[in-house]
C-alpha cells in the first residue's frame, strides 16, 4: 500500500490509517485513488470481518483536501464533470462489511465526510468537527450535505452547514454525529479496536446483512424496507452459522462461525 494509506491486521480486523501526519492527514491524489482499492480488497477478503479508519499522528484524525497539492485547474463545466461520477469517498458505501471511524484531533471538510460515511464514529476528547467549504467559498462536495442532514436532522445540519463553525467532541455526541466518547486518541483507539473485534467475532452474512438491511431504511419506504429485511432474515435461517450459533448455545460454549 502507499506511503499515504497504510494498514494492518489485528486478527479479522483491520486498521487503515490517512498517514500524513506531517498535513494533519489532509488528502492528496495518492490517497483519493489508493483508498476504494485498499477498502475493495478488504471487502473482498473473508478473513477481515470489520475495518477501522483512523488518522496517524496525534494531530488530526484529517484535515480534509491537501490545499497546498499541486491541481491540474479546471473550468467550473470540467470541475462538475470530473466530480459527477462516484467520488472516492462513496466507495465506503460499498462495503458491505462494517466500518468504523477513530476520530481525534481535527476532522474536518473531507475529514468529517470520510467519517459520516463510515457506520459508527467514535471519537476523543480532543476531537474538532466542522464543515467548513462555506468560509473558502465552496459548499462540501464529498457528501456532506446529505450525509449530514441525515445522521443529525435538517435545522442542526444547516447551523453547521452555513456558519461553517466547529463542534467538539462532546457536542458531536450530544447530537448523534459521533456515536460513542473516548478519553484520548489511545483510548479512542483501543475503544475502536474493541468494537471491531467484537463485530468481527459475529456471524459475517449475518452482520453484512444487517448493515444492509438497516441502510435500506435510509432509502426506502417502510413497506420496502420491510420486504427487504424479511427477504434477508430468510436467507440467514439456512446458513451454517446459523446451525453452528443454536448448537453453540444449547451445549453452553463459543460458537465457531465460519462464514459459511
Amino acid at each position: 500500500m502507499t506511503g499515504s494509506l497504510i494498514f494492518e491486521r489485528e486478527g479479522a480486523v483491520a486498521l487503515v490509517q490517512l498517514n500524513r501526519p506531517e498535513a494533519m492527514n489532509a488528502f492528496n491524489d495518492e490517497i483519493r485513488q489508493a483508498f476504494p482499492k485498499l477498502l475493495a480488497e478488504l471487502d473482498a477478503d473473508p478473513e477481515v470481518r470489520a475495518i477501522v479508519i483512523t488518522g496517524a499522528g496525534d494531530r488530526a484524525f484529517c484535515a480534509g483536501a491537501d490545499i497546498k497539492e499541486a491541481r491540474t485547474r479546471l473550468s467550473p463545466v470540467g470541475e462538475r464533470g470530473k466530480l459527477m461520477p462516484t467520488t472516492w469517498i462513496e466507495s465506503l458505501d460499498r462495503v458491505a462489511k462494517p466500518v468504523i471511524a477513530a476520530i481525534h484531533g481535527i476532522c474536518l471538510g473531507g475529514g468529517l465526510e470520510i467519517a459520516m460515511a463510515c457506520d459508527i464514529r467514535i471519537a476523543a476528547a480532543n476531537a474538532k468537527l466542522g464543515l467548513t467549504e462555506t468560509m473558502l467559498g465552496l459548499i462540501p462536495g464529498g457528501g456532506g450535505t446529505q450525509r449530514l442532514p441525515r445522521l443529525i436532522g435538517m435545522s442542526r445540519a444547516l447551523d453547521m452547514l452555513l456558519t461553517a463553525e466547529k463542534i467538539d467532541a462532546a457536542e458531536a455526541f450530544r447530537i448523534g454525529l459521533v456515536t460513542r466518547l473516548a478519553g484520548t486518541r489511545e483510548e479512542m483507539l483501543a475503544e475502536a479496536m474493541r468494537i471491531a473485534t467484537l463485530i468481527a467475532s459475529r456471524p459475517p452474512a449475518a452482520i453484512a446483512y444487517c448493515k444492509e438491511a438497516a441502510i435500506a431504511a435510509a432509502t426506502n419506504d417502510l413497506a420496502t424496507g420491510l420486504r427487504i429485511e424479511k427477504s434477508l432474515f430468510a436467507l440467514l435461517t439456512g446458513t451454517a452459522d446459523r446451525a453452528e450459533a443454536a448448537s453453540a448455545f444449547a451445549e453452553k460454549r463459543p460458537p465457531r462461525f465460519t462464514g459459511e
